[in-house]
């Protein structure tokens, strides 16, 4: 894999909180001894003003702390938050286009887009990926934030539109940076699967600097190398195998006297050669390098001003593999070139080809302001952000089918991009026992398709049958005559002659972006809100909160937000709130392009995704997209006896007119075909180049309304005792999503029913950390509950249910001092997996687990980590 080296990093002077908790500029040291008590962490999000514990937050509020994040042994942020917090669940999808490289995640079963991520309060700006299935999620790639960098992260598990605006329809994400003005850490970490492969090496550290005597500036840098992994078998299914000893070899299929020792040597070097293992096909998480730098400071310039600003610079690459391109498929199938001879596809992979992906991703930010107390006590704090996010994408081992032997084997189908820039104002104002915020801001965001490479998006001469003119009327022109005359076979009379044969358009697995489909997608909004919370008496806390909001592309809209907590006892309280919410699709869901090679049974297949309202989804009857709209409501209780606290919430979001990808249209140019035929002449109508090769057409749309409801279940522990300290944690979710309207107009029964069943409806963690003396252990349990897939309808013969499953994680720290330990750790310790898939689309082409599902399919994995803290 490509080793980077950090040619660019974007370095200024920044930091600070938000108005949502202004915390002092000069932070304490972090400390370095094991934290094993139970004093009550403290959410800054949920409430203005003053922050709250989080057993007195109105809506529920999960705040992790440093120790938290690094008892987790992963450097990708995501699947920190999927251990430690049961509602946010990720799957890895090792053939999903950029997917591979950028995860879709879910919070209280909501897609990420449907989640506010704050750095330091400020909104984080979105990745430059749209996510080609689903929702068509497109939110901010947390795996560009390094641990290194974090303080803490508080989870607000509640919709909070109105609070922070629009995307936090299921909860706020707000990762705060470390404030240190001295001191810092280093750390060293490195792991592999049980498997053997899948190395990982992660170095890590922060730094904290003075500025003069009134500021801090924080330098936090991480730099990871994960190598590939597979968890599939070798490529044998009815339509072709790589190997006639397996199993799944069919002697009987057209293909089989083809299969020669030579063409098995061949599959088997590319597998080698490609992906450094026998298998034509791997399935696992991809080759993976970044290097992440995060820069956080502030300077008091007064006793009543701040000055504070935070940056950013992400540079990362990642490579996949997508589906096996067997030979005698319709991709490696004879053509007659300009002399009239025949030529495969095979002569450039005699063994067939599995097309390799690789995404470059670099990420930059800055964000500034000050913020401060004039004398009248009014709290202000102004900002400015910019936000950029490029993905380059590369495709290697594959051909422009069209091109037949003119094609190249590598090829740079284009380039996509994301960038926003946000001026922002807040205030806080005291009055009696109350405190009012409000603000105004303004977004402007770009989305950017930018042309990819000629050969890769190009209609070569053999998207057509019979580019040279060989034949008329199944007779031989002058021109085929003349071939003819030079040795060729041609047979115009045989309509199975290769001269008929049409070829696909564009980079094989991955076509580039035309410019028909190359340009930039703008608007700007801008926003006001109004806030206001405090003790109407001494046991009720309230709020209340209004924003409007106007878009340049749909319109206004104001949402609300009620919230309370009661302090019924002295012991425990209760909490409730109600709320509205509002997304409007982002420039890149209204603007995304992509056409990806899929192998239903095996078949490769060009599935095209088309903006809801370009010519050709709308001929094809989509609609242009409205925005999403919500309801949340929440209730819950609080309890602390002791050093046992509990928290339990139930909660309701109702979410109209959500986006969703309709299932795919079929595409056929048959005239018997019907509507796929229909759909093909309308896309030949929209001018689609290469209308003909292409099997499927999809596009998001305001598909249907939903119901999730689910309950958070949260309970905490600490014990002191001769032997030690010890820290019990235990975290439950319960999750369901149901349609709340019709959805059959827009979903297949298949895609419905995975939609309402294929996830696990409930999750939980529990985890125990004890210290002793010098030594410190850590074991958690991760619990995945049953969930359901089906095949191709809701017929129970097609259904297979997925049994629970746990993972349990330990390690061991030993303290050789105050400021240097070395860890050693399991995840995964009894190399569980999840039931192997049994249907045949989830099952087929060398795959063993359903590869989308939440639920780890990757095994055990030990790991060793040394930290020194100075």
């Amino acid at each position: 894999m490509k080793k980077h080296t950090l040619n660019k990093v974007v370095v200024a002077l920044l930091a600070s909180y938000s108005l949502v908790g202004i915390a002092p500029v000069n932070a304490q040291e972090e400390q370095v001894a094991p934290d094993t008590d139970n004093t009550e962490k403290i959410a800054v999000v949920g409430a203005r003003g003053a922050p709250r514990s989080v057993g007195t937050s109105p809506v529920p509020v999960d705040v992790l702390s440093v120790e938290d994040i690094e008892g987790v042994a992963f450097s990708d942020l995501n699947d920190v938050l999927k251990t430690l917090v049961p509602s946010y669940d990720l799957s890895r999808q090792p053939i999903s286009d950029g997917a591979t490289f950028i995860r879709p995640a879910t919070l209280r079963g909501m897609p990420t887009d449907k989640t506010l991520v704050l750095v330091n309060g400020k909104r984080r700006h979105r990745s430059a990926l749209v996510q080609i299935g689903g929702s068509g999620t497109q939110g901010p790639d947390l795996a560009t934030i390094p641990s290194a960098a974090l303080g803490s992260v508080e989870v607000l598990r509640d919709g909070a539109a109105a609070q922070y605006g629009s995307d936090a329809i299921a909860g706020v994400i707000n990762f705060q940076l470390k404030e240190n003005t001295e001191g810092g850490t280093f750390s060293a970490e490195y792991g592999q699967f049980f498997e053997g492969d899948g190395d990982s090496i992660t170095i890590g550290g922060n730094k904290g600097f003075a500025l003069g005597e009134e500021g801090f500036l924080s330098v936090s840098l991480e730099y990871n190398d994960s190598e590939s992994t597979s968890r599939g078998e070798q490529y044998c299914e009815s339509w072709f195998c790589v190997d006639p000893s397996l199993e799944g070899f069919n002697p009987d299929a057209g293909y089989a006297q083809n299969v020669t020792p030579e063409f098995l040597a061949a599959a088997q070097e590319m597998g080698r050669r490609v992906h450094g293992a026998d298998v034509v096909q791997p399935w696992g998480q991809p080759n993976s390098e970044a290097i992440r730098v995060f820069v956080n400071a502030g300077y008091d310039i007064s006793s009543s001003m701040s000055w504070y600003a935070f940056t950013n610079y992400t540079s990362s690459e990642g490579d996949g593999s997508f589906f096996y391109r067997y030979p005698f498929n319709s991709v490696m199938q004879d053509i007659r070139l300009q002399d009239g001879s025949i030529w495969n596809p095979l002569e450039i992979y005699p063994g067939g080809f599995t097309p390799r992906f690789t995404g470059e991703i670099e990420d930059y930010s800055f964000a500034t302001g000050l913020k401060g107390t004039t004398e009248g006590d009014l709290t202000y704090d102004l900002s400015a952000r910019y936000g950029y996010n490029e993905i380059a994408y590369t495709l290697a081992n594959t051909i422009n089918p069209s091109l037949g032997d003119a094609s190249g084997t590598e090829f740079n189908p284009g380039t996509l991009s994301n960038e926003e820039m946000q001026i922002q104002a807040d205030f806080l104002y005291d009055i009696s026992d109350y405190t009012l915020a409000f603000g105004l801001s303004y977004l402007d965001e770009t989305y950017d398709i930018a042309e990819g490479q000629l050969e890769s998006y190009i209609d070569g001469p053999y998207a057509k049958a019979d580019p040279w003119g060989f034949c008329s009327e199944n007779a031989p022109t002058t021109a085929g005559l003349a071939v003819i005359a030079n040795g060729s076979t041609l047979d115009c009379a045989n309509p199975d002659d290769a001269v008929y044969q049409v070829m696909a358009v564009g980079s094989n697995g991955f076509p580039g972006y035309s410019p028909e489909f190359s340009e930039s997608y703008t608007r700007d909004s801008y926003a006001v809100y109004a806030d206001i919370s405090g003790d109407i008496t001494d046991d009720l806390f309230a709020q209340a909160a209004i924003r409007f909001e106007d878009y340049s592309d749909f319109g206004s809209e104001v949402v609300y937000k009620l919230a309370g907590f009661y302090q019924a006892t002295e012991s425990t309280g209760i909490r409730a709130s109600v709320g509205t919410g509002f997304r409007a699709p982002t420039p890149g869901q209204q603007g995304t392009t992509n056409v990806s090679t899929r192998l239903p049974n095996g078949t490769p297949v060009a599935v095209g995704l088309f903006p809801a309202a370009g010519p050709v989804a709308q001929a094809l009857g989509a609609d242009a997209l409205d925005p999403e709209t919500s309801t949340n409501f929440t209730f819950g209780v609080t309890s602390a006896l002791g050093d046992l606290n509990i928290t339990l919430d139930y909660y309701l979001i109702l979410l109209e007119d959500r986006v969703n990808a309709v299932s795919t249209r079929n595409v056929s140019a048959d005239p018997t075909a019907g509507a796929a035929y229909d759909n093909f002449l309308a896309l030949q109508a929209a001018g689609v180049v290469g209308a003909e090769s292409i099997g499927g057409v999809n596009y998001f749309q305001n598909a249907f309304d939903t119901k999730t409801s689910g309950i958070d279940f949260v309970v905490t522990y600490g014990m002191d005792s001769d032997y030690g300290d010890t820290m019990f944690t235990g975290s439950l979710n319960y999750n369901k999503t149901e349609f709340d309207s019709d959805p059959s107009a827009f979903l297949n029964a298949e895609n419905q029913f995975d939609f309402e069943n294929g996830t696990p409806t409930m999750r939980g963690v529990f985890s125990a950390k004890h210290s002793y003396g010098d030594i410190q252990g850590l074991v958690r349990v991760s619990y995945y509950g049953d969930y359901e897939n089906v095949e191709s309808s809701a017929a129970d013969s097609d259904i297979q249910k997925f049994d629970p499953e746990f993972f349990v994680d330990i390690e061991g720290t030993y303290f050789f001092t105050d400021t240097l330990s070395l860890a050693v750790g399991v995840r995964n310790l009894f190399d569980n997996y999840p039931d192997p898939s049994e249907l045949g689309g989830d099952s087929c082409c060398g795959r063993i687990y359903r590869s989308d599902s939440v639920v780890d399919w990757q095994g055990g994995y030990y790991y060793t980590k040394l930290v020194a803290k100075f």
